[in-house]
């Protein structure tokens, strides 16, 4: 199973504490489970834990250790009436952006949601299942330019990365005339299609695509570097038509690799995210049949291998079959099987004020099951806990140019904000 698909609903969830009220609903969880380290093939954490695969912190020792999460969360709702929300983002001010499936980005801004949308391109969009519009990104010089990214799956069913300019009558919304196509790919199946767009901290653009669907890749895009399926890509843009590529892209010499891949090996990296404080990249990576992963890659260190198809998470993949050698792969720092979820939804790591005791943790969660989880660097290793259980689809996390984290329900169109208790 993946990311905003309706049809397929294998879990039933449960709201661990509700308080009534007209306007909010409070679910709130006291982390504290069992610390996991090293390698634990075969052996399970805690219930409800996934389980820590990388003996030490994939993001490098010199990294401080986040706190361990031993307060209670509490997820605040603040927003309702979207449609079907994937993602809430911010450019850099006072407003916070979120995108709707079905093609349309709204703001808010001063406490409220503004009636008229930021962009409305729900024409060009084809929805249903995993297709469907899926991120919007602004870059560094935003304010200066006006310029920000979308990246949307189009009536022909192709994966396409545009850009816009605000008005120039209107700063709150986007001008749908200035429009400029940067990539176009053709999807061979209408599910994996990533569509994760983020600028990073070097000021470039980083693409995320599935494998190009159907089932266990059959057309084996992971492991094939001449391809941009099953990719995230780096790439430099300006608001003109087009990319430029990177000189310093990990492949850009490699012969048979295209020279827009920054990692290969990803099955469907629908949500991936840059630390803001640290530069390290967070990549949830959904799984096909058995395993969901997060990987943790250290800042500005690409031309990684993510295992897909040979392996899924840390097992050989199809199931059952010999291992192959594991020598250039980097694994993932956490899995969890589908007695835990179906299909894991990549978050942020939290840099806000208003919670100090949750500042470095990353929070990620699982569509199926509703349940979210912490992920924390130790000085040995790294810890997740959960801190939550809630009775809706989470499709997408956001984060505020504060550095607040904010979970999405997918099916209610509520924003909540995560909270220390």
């Amino acid at each position: 199973m993946d990311h905003i698909d309706m049809t397929r609903r294998p879990y039933r969830r449960r709201v661990v504490v509700i308080g009534r009220g007209s306007r909010m609903l409070l679910v709130a969880v006291t982390a504290g489970v069992a610390l996991i380290t090293g390698v634990m093939a075969g052996c399970g954490g805690a219930p409800g834990t996934p389980r820590v695969t990388a003996p030490r912190p994939s993001a490098g020792a010199t990294r401080a250790p986040a706190p361990s999460v031993r307060t209670s969360v509490t997820l605040v709702p603040l927003w309702s009436g979207f449609t079907r929300p994937v993602l809430l983002t911010n450019a850099g001010d006072a407003r916070d952006f979120v995108v709707e499936q079905g093609g349309t980005i709204r703001v808010i801004q001063g406490g409220r949601v503004l009636a008229k949308p930021f962009l409305d391109i729900s024409s060009l969009v084809s929805t249903g299942g995993e297709r469907g519009l899926f991120s919007i990104a602004f870059p560094p010089n935003h304010r200066s330019t006006g310029l920000c990214y979308v990246d949307y799956t189009d009536v022909d069913g192709n994966s396409v990365v545009a850009s816009y300019r605000v008005s120039p009558h209107d700063v709150s919304v986007a001008d749908p005339t200035t429009r400029q196509v940067v990539l176009t790919l053709k999807q061979p199946f209408p599910n994996h299609n990533g569509g994760q767009l983020a600028f990073g901290p070097d000021g470039r653009l980083y693409i995320g695509f599935g494998d190009g669907g159907g089932a266990g890749d059959p057309s084996r895009n992971g492991q094939n570097p001449g391809s941009l399926l099953a990719k995230i890509l780096r790439v430099g843009v300006s608001g003109a038509a087009g990319y430029t590529i990177p000189p310093d892209n990990p492949f850009v010499t490699a012969a048979g690799y295209r020279p827009e891949i920054w990692d290969l090996g990803l099955r469907n990296p629908w949500r991936f995210s840059f630390d803001k404080q640290t530069g390290d990249l967070y990549i949830a990576d959904v799984g096909q049949d058995a395993w969901e992963e997060i990987d943790v890659e250290p800042a500005s260190s690409g031309g990684r291998d993510y295992g897909w198809n040979r392996y899924e998470g840390t097992h050989p993949f199809p199931p059952g079959s010999a291992p192959t050698p594991t020598a250039g792969l980097t694994m993932p720092v956490v899995e969890y099987g589908h007695d835990l979820g179906s299909s894991v939804t990549g978050g942020f790591v939290y840099r806000g004020t208003r919670s100090p005791a949750l500042d470095g943790v990353y929070f990620y969660a699982d569509y199926g099951s509703g349940r979210i989880w912490a992920l924390t660097r130790t000085a040995t290793g790294w810890r997740t806990d959960q801190v939550a259980d809630v009775d809706f689809d989470i499709a997408g996390f956001g984060t505020d140019a504060q550095g607040e984290v904010y979970v999405l329900d997918f099916t209610k169109g509520a924003v909540l904000r995560v909270d220390a208790h």
